[in-house]
């Protein structure tokens, strides 16, 4: 180190009020008095360092200044900082920009998807209590139900999700939750949300969304309807919870996922269940997703655009009988999604890069699995919203507890597109047709 730099190396060691304790013995290099001074070093960077990416701060412990601080510091409104486990300012400003994607006021995050879930259900509900699921949910969503909510004493209903009339006859005096899903898990079955959200409010139920497949982007969760100006009577969900690990992370390496409402009294309810369960994030993930956030939105409509011409070009295909995408004319609900979803991108509208289709009953299970293994580019896998096309066929029969009219006989195979050239994708899947399902 140069002298100038020694100079202010010493300069901030004698400025510490604990510079006596770190500063070098004159003996000489003693090492136990060196391993002190590497814990308790005296030296602070200058601020006014700025770069496009914010700083990560790791921490578990939070040092205050003195025994005062200590006691008056405040995690629950983010005003200062007591534990790691509590909030850091990495964490913090991710929570802040996806109550800003979300049209929300407060997010939360933990540490998947489905913990968001589990989240929000062991903070509302209790013993007695009956939350509604619907029939397509995410599997997982219904199985917690099934297993721990069911041990808790609390039961589960499920409801037709295509029927807002089969919602509001499920609802009773002991109904205290109601999961939305749009669209449906495997399904896409795309709902009529804002008739969903009216029922659920009449009846003074709270209103929880799994919002993952929009992201934030194809409709505005906590404005699902006009609501002339009076911010009182948006027609909004209550909460909306979202499995980061898809979308804003893009690159199938990060799992995590965010609980964000903009009721302060219900965003404090499951804050306290968030603490008491423990739930924490490590801040490299978080630093992954402040990095990737940025670029949701160009990657979202990249995979939409692609998803959207390999599911046309599919619905040509002998062997498909039926394709279940939102953002096609024929697809179960989507007048729906047209209502919500279209009037984004001069009315083209917005979908995820994720789509199913319906082998023809014909082909039986052997032969759809010899299509999915042919497949090339697409890799087997669970999940989406990542670089890479995936695929994984279904068992539908074992995932819904009510009949499916509204889908053709056959074995449903969903897609998840990536960012691969979508030549390169439609050719994959001419050459696994074919060799799966011969010339028809």
């Amino acid at each position: 180190m140069n002298s100038s730099a020694d100079a202010s190396l010493d300069a901030s060691v004698d400025a510490s009020p604990d510079a006596s304790l770190v500063t070098p013995s004159a003996a000489g290099h003693d090492t136990a008095a060196l391993t002190t001074q590497l814990v308790h070093h005296a030296y602070q960077p200058p601020a006014g360092f700025a770069a496009p990416q914010p700083p990560v701060y790791k921490a578990s412990t939070v040092i205050f200044p003195n025994v005062a601080a200590m006691r008056a510091r405040e995690w629950k409104d983010k005003t200062s900082y007591t534990y790691g486990l509590h909030g850091t300012p990495t964490t913090y400003q991710l929570e802040e920009r996806l109550a800003t994607l979300e049209g929300g006021e407060q997010c939360l995050l933990v540490p998947s998807g489905l913990a968001a879930i589990a989240n929000v259900s062991l903070a509302l509900l209790k013993t007695g209590d009956e939350v509604l699921i619907p029939d397509n949910a995410y599997g997982p969503s219904k199985a917690l139900a099934e297993a721990e909510l069911q041990h808790y004493g609390i039961r589960h209903v499920v409801y037709d999700p295509m029927d807002p009339s089969d919602l509001a006859a499920r609802i009773t005096p002991a109904t205290r939750l109601v999961w939305l899903e749009a669209p449906g898990s495997v399904t896409m079955e795309f709902p009529d949300l804002a008739e969903q959200v009216r029922i659920c409010r009449a009846r003074g139920v709270i209103a929880a969304l799994d919002n993952t497949w929009g992201a934030g982007l194809a409709f505005a969760p906590f404005d699902l309807a006009p609501a002339d100006g009076d911010a009182q009577a948006r027609l909004g969900v209550d909460i909306s919870i979202h499995a980061l690990t898809k979308y804003p992370s893009g690159g199938g390496d990060v799992l995590m996922g965010s609980i964000t409402t903009r009721d302060q009294a219900l965003h404090l309810r499951i804050k306290l269940a968030h603490m008491r369960l423990g739930l924490g994030v490590g801040a490299n993930d978080v630093e992954a997703l402040l990095r990737s956030l940025p670029s949701t939105a160009l990657r979202y409509e990249a995979h939409d655009r692609s998803a959207r011409e390999l599911a046309r070009w599919l619905q040509g295909q002998p062997a498909v009988a039926q394709v279940l995408h939102p953002a096609l004319p024929g697809s179960p609900g989507h007048a729906q999604w047209q209502a919500l979803c279209g009037g984004h991108r001069g009315g083209e509208g917005l979908a995820a890069g994720l789509f199913s289709v319906v082998i023809d009953a014909r082909f039986g299970q052997d032969a759809v699995d010899a299509f999915c293994d042919r497949l090339r580019l697409f890799k087997l896998g669970y999940s989406w919203g990542g670089p890479m096309s995936l695929v994984v066929p279904y068992e539908l029969a074992s995932m819904r507890a009510r009949s499916t009219p509204h889908l053709r006989p056959g074995t449903v195979v969903r897609f998840s597109i990536g960012l691969e050239a979508v030549e390169d994708l439609r050719a994959d899947l001419a050459q696994a047709l074919q060799g799966a399902f011969g010339a028809l």
